[in-house]
């Protein structure tokens, strides 16, 4: 019988960075950065206004006071996107907007709030009287004081956010290299299943997981496309997949691992390179890996408790640890046991549980059994409980790993 970290890492093996490609920054926020993101250009690229007012040369205004004002001569207008400045003359003033470039001459801007805000408009002798001195530099942004050309801003496994988007935009940069994300294609396997709407017949069950799986993959940043599920029947195991498996970069099946009859998932599967195990956790105990006509497949058991603890133990991390997000694994957490509680010996045990996060103390929710989905609905958390932790006491600190 394998380990939870045994499987861990056969799986982690198996679902391998997919290739870097490029795409539109409008398409890219939630991925990482392939490549270093250098620099083309500087930002600012020009020398510009960090002000609405007036750009002058500093030491025509060098003694300005409200009692001692100087006036300017109001030479010309600069707004915002104006390409053909003109150097600014001493003694002169020109009117400039928040991020028009300043012009040649000038090195300071005087807001318009310490002004007289002008007279005369510009043409016909304009005039603008100033009431405080600059010293040269203030409100003016230097080119290249945020980023200089050539400079390295971003580096390789970056998340690309809202910020990060900006800034490439910033630079010009229309598209980006990313770690696109991992496509996983959901199977769920039963002839007793059918979809959610549909009338049930006697026997039949509504399929939960491949709703279940397609949300905890979307969730953990990959994309995912569901199969239909399939009945108990080798030949149409393979037949659903002919068309499917080679767009996908993981195929995730639940159902039909155990070890009875009408397996369809492994019997399909054990002579084509997936090797099934048990592995000592419950629930999940029966898994699989390996790959089938060159894809990493990964198989879970049916009982929808089962298999979602078995996404989150084994293939989340996995999946964002291969496209290169940030904190693969659920944040671990230890918070004290407000109950009684046993476990069986020699297996992992995962346990679905409220957590209070203003005491640090945790309680199990529902019954640990693998089909008591209700309960895994009405959880904020799991216990991770240890192999050798047969009885656990109130007071007692226990791991913890909260859920989205």
């Amino acid at each position: 019988m394998r380990t939870v970290e045994e499987h861990q890492a056969i799986v982690a093996a198996l679902i391998r960075p997919p290739a870097p490609v490029s795409m539109a920054i409008a398409d890219a926020a939630g991925l990482v950065l392939a490549d270093n993101l250098v620099a083309p250009n500087s930002l600012p690229g020009f020398d510009n206004s960090a002000m609405d007012g007036y750009a002058v040369l500093a030491s025509d205004i060098a003694g300005a006071t409200k009692e001692s004002p100087v006036t300017l001569v109001v030479a010309d207008d600069i707004p915002a996107g104006r390409t053909d400045i003109p150097a600014l003359a001493p003694g002169t003033a020109h009117r400039i907007m928040t991020g028009a470039p300043m012009p040649a001459g000038a090195d300071a801007v005087v807001q318009v709030e310490a002004t007289d805000g002008g007279k005369g408009g510009i043409e016909g002798g304009g005039k603008v009287t100033v009431f405080e001195s600059r010293a040269a530099g203030v409100h003016v942004r230097k080119a290249g004081e945020d980023v200089a050309a050539g400079e390295t801003v971003l580096p390789s496994g970056a998340l690309l956010g809202p910020a990060q988007l900006g800034l490439l935009a910033a630079l010009g940069q229309a598209t980006v290299s990313v770690i696109p994300p991992v496509r996983v294609l959901v199977m769920s396997t039963g002839s007793e299943l059918v979809d959610p709407g549909t009338p049930l017949r006697d026997g039949q069950i509504y399929d939960a997981n491949a709703t279940m799986l397609l949300t905890a993959i979307r969730a953990a940043g990959a994309v995912a496309e569901q199969v239909h599920f399939v009945p108990d029947r080798v030949e149409d195991f393979y037949a659903a997949l002919d068309d499917r498996l080679g767009e996908f970069d993981l195929l995730l099946t639940s159902g039909g691992v155990s070890a009875g009859a009408y397996e369809v998932v492994k019997d399909a599967l054990s002579s084509q390179g997936v090797e099934f195990a048990k592995v000592a956790m419950q629930p999940g105990m029966p898994q699989g890996a390996g790959q089938f006509r060159g894809v990493p497949v990964v198989t879970m058991p049916g009982n929808p408790v089962s298999a979602l603890v078995s996404f989150e133990v084994f293939v989340r991390p996995a999946l964002r640890r291969a496209m290169g997000l940030p904190r693969p694994s659920r944040t671990i957490v230890r918070a004290v046991l407000d109950e009684d509680i046993e476990s069986p010996p020699d297996k992992r045990q995962f346990r679905r549980g409220t957590l209070n996060r203003e005491t640090g103390s945790v309680v199990t929710v529902g019954p640990a059994g693998s089909h008591f989905l209700r309960w895994f609905a009405a959880a904020d958390c799991l216990l991770n409980l240890p192999a050798e932790a047969t009885v656990l006491h109130r007071g007692d600190t226990v791991e913890v790993w909260p859920l989205d």
